[in-house]
């Protein structure tokens, strides 16, 4: 009897006993798993990060070993009449467009929300231009439709606008790049209408039984449901605002011109560090730019309480 306990007791002992030596296995495995992307990470994210904080600081030509030159770089960026162009231009670009874009976006949504017949074609055709709207072709036939031998300025011609081309007027180039990044709302929109997807049709019915218009329906209902969708791509499309870099290269010629009017952030950035040769300059920029972003991502983060609500929110 004694004996038939103990081996019943071993035998209950023994998993506990495994069990660590089994998580030890476990998570052994994971990190194999996770070591490329590790790697990764490390080699071409991290170490670059690094290196250009390190040139940031520096004289570097790209030719010659860099000199530590401590906040000169810096100090430089504010007393450069074209970098504070360049962050004119893509303010101006930022709180103009990303509204705007945002606007259109969830307009469509709410269209093909209530829409019965042929969902499918008509998501597939509103989300195309986000596929290749960023492409370098696309930039091209853009810059060809609004220059001054373009099919937009002969069709404003036609109603006696004449303006000369849109590629080649200092006031009218900002607004080409604004309606670029409207006409490639496909991603957002796609995120509105999942959103829209989830919002309960109870909450519609009842507001209808109350009297309930649609204007009311939407600032009552549909935008605080809607709101962390809102919050989520107004944040993900001002960094990618702040961003913009092919198109500007295109349209301009790689210049900013005509007189500075596309000479957005990165693209100075660029022209500072592979035109120029002066990479510790660029680098400063590059950071500089991570930390305008960061701060902007804190301030959307810190005013959210205000507006954004979910559903799980006990008030």
């Amino acid at each position: 009897m004694t004996q038939t306990l103990t081996r019943h007791r071993g035998t209950a002992a023994a998993p506990p006993a495994r069990a660590p030596r089994r998580r030890g296995a476990d998570t052994r495995a994971g990190y194999t798993f996770l070591l490329p992307w590790l790697l990764g990470f490390i080699l071409l994210t991290v170490g670059p990060m690094l290196s250009s904080l390190y040139l940031s600081f520096t004289n570097y030509n790209l030719f010659e070993a860099p000199k530590w030159i401590g906040l000169d770089n810096y100090t430089s960026l504010f007393q450069d009449e074209r970098f504070l162009q360049s962050v004119g231009v893509t303010l101006g670009y930022v709180v103009f467009g990303t509204p705007l874009k945002l606007a259109a976006a969830l307009a469509v949504a709410l269209l093909l929300n209530n829409a019965t017949r042929g969902q499918g074609f008509y998501r597939s055709a509103f989300y195309a231009p986000s596929l290749i709207g960023a492409s370098v072709s696309i930039a091209i036939v853009w810059k060809a439709m609004f220059g001054d031998q373009g099919p937009v300025d002969q069709g404003l011609s036609f109603f006696g606008i004449n303006l000369g081309g849109w590629v080649g007027n200092p006031s009218m180039t900002m607004p080409m790049m604004i309606l670029l990044t409207v006409w490639q709302f496909g991603a957002p929109m796609v995120i509105f209408l999942a959103g829209l997807k989830q919002i309960p049709q109870e909450l519609y019915e009842a507001a209808s039984v109350d009297g309930a218009g649609r204007f009311r329906k939407f600032v009552n209902i549909t935008f605080p449901m809607l709101s962390p969708v809102v919050f989520f791509n107004l944040l993900l499309e001002t960094i990618h605002a702040f961003q913009i870099f092919a198109s500007a290269y295109i349209i301009s010629n790689g210049e900013g011109g005509p007189a500075g009017s596309t000479l957005f952030y990165t693209l100075y950035l660029y022209l500072r560090g592979f035109s120029d040769f002066r990479m510790g300059y660029a680098s400063a920029m590059a950071w500089l730019l991570v930390i305008v972003v960061g701060v902007i991502t804190l301030i959307f983060f810190r005013t959210s309480k205000s507006w954004v609500h979910y559903s799980g929110d006990s008030k």
